[in-house]
């Protein structure tokens, strides 16, 4: 990503030192412009720090704002071949999916860094805020980045913003459904311009969401504040140092809707919830009116309750140095620890996730055509969990681990000719996988393996161009939270039946055409997984983390189209295809979508912004996907076969307007409304909560969208 540090020298008055590279253009206003360039953009300008040439969407700041997205799962959802599903009613969990592929396995980083570790991906994915990032690159295809060869899906790496002046900005926002916003950035830059700082606050609340009317909620409360900051310091004219040091929070509550009178009295607040539970369970019958769960919930609210904190640290720090013109040796080390202290409808599950992660990677153009990138990464992962009610169990097994990777990894980026561009990149990994309770004796996975990856770029001419990719990728299946929401069940333990990785195969083709006012780009990619990690249980219905034994695979195909109109008027129509076997399809939790057609417009008048958008999604038959459930269960604990749930999930359409106003370089309002036509699933079709064919109760029968319309306002400030 090419950034640049612009300031306009008759405001700012910078005196840039003679080390400095800069540039003086005079301008057709004659106002001057002196464009600072930092060691990092420099490098980045003259494609010596390039590690990558395969298909990347990158979502800029503007298109973040006009979906008015809080955080990262709103900012991607709608970028081609990206799926943001939520996986669960109570808590509200998301997984983001790169063509086609399962949450899991999809890598995000932070600056080109794995700041994740195994477990946050499934929790306080909401909390990471759009404020104070520039841009978002998504690159799908196993082993996308040279650092992430356990991306089988894909890359999403969060791009924080530089500032190029001193600059203080408050985004303030309020929903008629009881959301809320606030996000502050403050930018410095030292006179000399050889120091960018940045902090970032974000603050953000959403009620629980009842469309059903049952008394219990679709989409649960949460809340998130996060704290960022990042200094990128020149030391001199070859070296740059970052340092980058972030804190998370997120909390999250499901099930009943505070305010109601329950069977153990009215849910106060979260704390008088969780402070209600006596382990006595309700029998599934007596739970809702006439034992059916479209009626009021009438059992006690915790046995509805899912409550999740999640406190999240990361520490990164990079050092670039610059031998030559053609030489350049980026060192980083990353520190993540994430904390999870949650309750399940009775089960207390506690777990500390801590990564250490260093890596050393050289560039080195030895010929004109040649840039070559080596160098070697090392991860230690260590999570422990716990349990209270496991404890109870002596047969209890816990899903605690150790998990290690020393990888070396080789790419020459070879251009022949000036319309072709060759990539050819090997990483060779050795790794050992522990589940560590005493119960779990031996090493699980001590292997070595090979991930080679080819990306080829041909310009057919000046518009029309090639992108050809093809990979291995690998991933160690860790974590019960992955598949099926296995934690649910965890009272009983964790059985663990995982020898091998997750192994895939990945092939993907784009053609691009770039106009004067039209773009179109086409793309296919083809994904094979051997050894995909499934939940099962065993005979005593233990939960037991397993592997398919046959392959599965995915097809994914898009189409992207852009029309300028003119300079101020942008239309832009996206649709895409998913065609899952039936091994990957039985692996879903979630039915995922199988067919999608977006399109936007963005018209600025003047001193407005307006922004339109529509997506269509298509109807799917859900028992590919292993969904049969029922909405009522008889007195003697049997399902009733008339209440029987739809297995054909319809085809909807959700549309989302925003207009903003800059009354001035200072003060700007916007207003808007997402899902205009309040289309959800409990409120237009069914609840989804559902008895399964034991008559157990289950929370995850889920086909479309869980919150309805939401219409918005806010202000923006920038000194």
């Amino acid at each position: 990503m090419k950034r640049t540090f612009v300031a306009l020298a008759v405001l700012q008055g910078l005196a840039l030192p003679a080390a400095a590279a800069t540039q003086q253009q005079p301008q057709a206003d004659e106002v001057e412009r002196i464009v600072v360039t930092g060691v990092r953009q420099r490098l980045e300008q003259n494609g010596t720090l390039a590690d990558a040439i395969m298909k990347t969407e990158v979502i800029g700041m503007m298109q973040i704002e006009n979906h008015n997205a809080v955080n990262l799962t709103e900012a991607i959802d709608t970028s081609p071949g990206v799926r943001v599903s939520n996986e669960c009613s109570m808590c509200g969990v998301k997984r983001i999916m790169l063509n086609g592929m399962k949450g899991e396995q999809t890598t995000i980083l932070v600056d080109g860094l794995p700041v994740h570790t195994m477990i946050s991906g499934f929790y306080a994915v909401d909390a990471i805020p759009t404020t104070g990032i520039e841009s978002i690159e998504v690159a799908r295809g196993a082993g996308a980045s040279l650092i992430a060869p356990e991306a089988i899906g894909g890359t999403v790496n969060v791009i924080s913003l530089e500032p190029y002046e001193n600059t203080l900005e408050l985004d303030l926002a309020i929903d008629g459904e009881g959301c809320q916003k606030m996000g502050l950035m403050g930018g410095a830059i030292s006179d000399d311009g050889m120091t960018r700082a940045t902090v970032v606050a974000q603050y953000d609340d959403r009620d629980q969401v009842d469309n059903s009317g049952n008394g219990v909620n679709e989409s649960p409360h949460q809340s998130n504040r996060s704290f960022i900051g990042r200094v990128s310091h020149d030391i001199g004219n070859s070296d740059n140092l970052v340092l980058r040091v972030a804190n998370l929070h997120s909390e999250v509550f499901g099930g009943p809707m505070l305010g109601e009178v329950f069977a153990d009295g009215k849910a106060h607040s979260v704390g008088s919830v969780l402070s209600s539970f006596d382990g006595i369970d309700t029998d599934p019958q007596d739970l809702f009116v006439d034992g059916d769960v479209r009626n009021q919930y009438i059992g006690k609210a915790w046995e509805m309750t899912e409550w999740i904190e999640t406190e999240r640290n990361e520490v990164s720090l990079s050092w670039l140095h610059e031998f030559s013109a053609d030489l350049n040796t980026t060192t980083s080390a990353v520190y993540a620890d994430h904390t999870q202290d949650s309750f399940y409808e009775g089960f207390d599950y506690t777990a500390k996730d801590t990564m250490w992660y260093a890596e050393s990677k050289t560039n080195y153009r030895f010929h004109p055509d040649h840039l070559l990138t080596f160098g070697a990464d090392y991860r230690n992962e260590e999570m422990r969990s716990s349990s209270h009610a496991g404890a109870e169990n002596p047969a209890y097994i816990s899903d605690s681990f150790d998990y290690e990777v020393i990888g070396l990894f080789i790419q020459d980026n070879w251009q022949p000719t000036d319309d072709l561009e060759i990539a050819l990149a090997l990483r060779y990994d050795t790794l050992t996988v522990d589940f560590t309770d005493p119960m779990k004796p031996g090493v699980e996975l001590e292997e070595s393996i090979l991930s080679p990856r080819a990306d080829i770029r041909y310009h057919h001419s000046s518009r029309v161009t090639s992108r050809l990719s093809a990979g291995r990728g690998y991933r160690a299946p860790l974590s019960f939270f992955e598949t099926d929401h296995g934690i649910l069940d965890g009272s009983l333990g964790f059985e663990i039946d995982i020898n091998d990785l997750e192994r895939s195969n990945s092939v993907s083709y784009s053609l691009n055409y770039t106009g004067d006012r039209f773009t179109a780009t086409a793309s296919a990619a083809w994904t094979e997984v051997e050894n995909l990690a499934v939940l099962d249980e065993t005979d005593e219905g233990v939960p037991l983390l397993t592997q398919l034994d046959e392959k599965a695979r995915v097809i994914t195909t898009d189409i992207a189209l852009g029309y300028s109109v003119s300079e101020d008027l942008q239309l832009n129509l996206t649709a895409e295809y998913y065609d899952y076997d039936d091994n990957f399809a039985s692996s879903y939790a979630i039915a995922p979508i199988e067919e999608r057609v977006m399109m936007s417009a963005d018209w600025r008048i003047q001193q407005w912004e307006l922004f339109a958008a529509a997506s269509w999604i298509g109807s799917r038959d859900l028992t590919r996907y292993g969904y049969e459930g029922y909405n009522r269960v008889l007195a003697d604990g049997s399902v009733d076969l008339s209440s029987e749930k739809t297995t054909q999930a319809p085809s909807y359409v959700s549309i989302d307007l925003r207009a903003a106003y800059a009354l001035n370089d200072v003060f700007s309002v916007y207003a808007g409304v997402s899902n205009l036509l309040d289309y959800t699933q409990a409120g237009d079709e069914d609840t989804p909560l559902f008895f399964d064919d034991e008559g157990a109760l289950d929370v995850g029968y889920i086909y479309g969208p869980l919150v309805g319309r939401e219409i918005y306002a806010g202000i923006k400030l920038k000194f």
